[in-house]
């Protein structure tokens, strides 16, 4: 018989002999089934890019790109000498470690062989995924602040809880650490969204296939920058150019990439 535990540790939801629910499993579970909701009505809006069989159909595309996409833009952004010496390790997603540029990549790619298959306009179809992104990307910092991971860098006395706080129990140390899993939760998440859904609303800017996606990118970009200044590096990483962190350098193309297919479509 199996034992059945309760938040055995800040991670895990509930545990069941060996199966366990994660927090960030279940972030990844919300973001993907509430934002398959608003696409199915996102694509419906004139002008018509896709219908809801597709819709339902793409959710699986999007689950993989997701899911291999993070893993494997982890394992060669942050730590290719570790994973390449034990590759049997790559597989191992219970074991924490997804990177949201490669899980954009892997949506993209996702995306593109999908809207090939199914003749459906990428960059339309694209837009209306940008704008249901933040929901995930939200609930995923969330997940992070509840496990205690990602916590920020050192803050000052002076600066209130819940804007700052310890983490001694993950291995934040006894010091006061700005909580820049929701500073990032707020502009990632909330703000970027609210962004995208009131842009998302124009119908001249809908028909401008690839503007809304332009948006995303930067906007999430600049976000991720900014929050990046309060966020605690990794320690197998550190400091990079400048000063700057992997999340901020990896933010640069994309932030470049949004602006030139903005600037596209209104050229067009």
């Amino acid at each position: 018989m199996f034992g059945i535990h309760l938040f055995p540790d800040p991670a895990i939801i509930i545990q069941i002999g060996p199966f366990a629910l994660r927090w960030y499993a279940l972030a990844y579970i919300g973001g993907l089934l509430i934002g398959w909701r608003l696409l199915r009505h996102l694509t419906q809006r004139p002008p018509v890019v896709a219908n809801e069989r597709q819709v339902d159909d793409f959710l699986t595309w999007a689950v993989l790109g997701v899911v291999l996409g993070g893993r494997l833009g982890y394992v060669f952004f942050y730590q290719p000498s570790r994973f390449l010496a034990e590759p049997w390790q790559i597989p191992m997603v219970w074991q924490g470690g997804m990177a949201f540029h490669g899980g954009m990549l892997g949506v993209i790619i996702a995306t593109a062989i999908y809207c090939y298959r199914e003749k459906i306009p990428l960059l339309g179809f694209g837009d209306r995924v940008a704008i249901v992104t933040p929901v995930g990307l939200g609930l995923g910092r969330i997940a992070n602040f509840v496990n205690g991971e990602l916590w920020g860098r050192q803050a000052p006395d002076w600066v209130p809880w819940p804007l700052a706080m310890r983490f001694e129990a993950t291995g934040g140390g006894d010091i006061w650490r700005f909580t820049s899993q929701l500073y990032q939760a707020t502009l990632e998440g909330l703000v970027l969204f609210a962004i995208m859904w009131l842009a998302g609303r124009s119908e001249a800017l809908r028909t401008r296939h690839g503007f809304l996606t332009g948006l995303f990118l930067s906007g999430y970009a600049c976000a991720r920058i900014i929050g990046e200044f309060f966020r605690q590096p990794d320690a197998f990483l550190g400091f990079l150019y400048a000063g700057a962190t992997m999340g901020q350098l990896l933010s640069l193309p994309m932030l470049a990439a949004g602006l030139f297919l903005m600037l596209r479509t209104r050229t067009k």
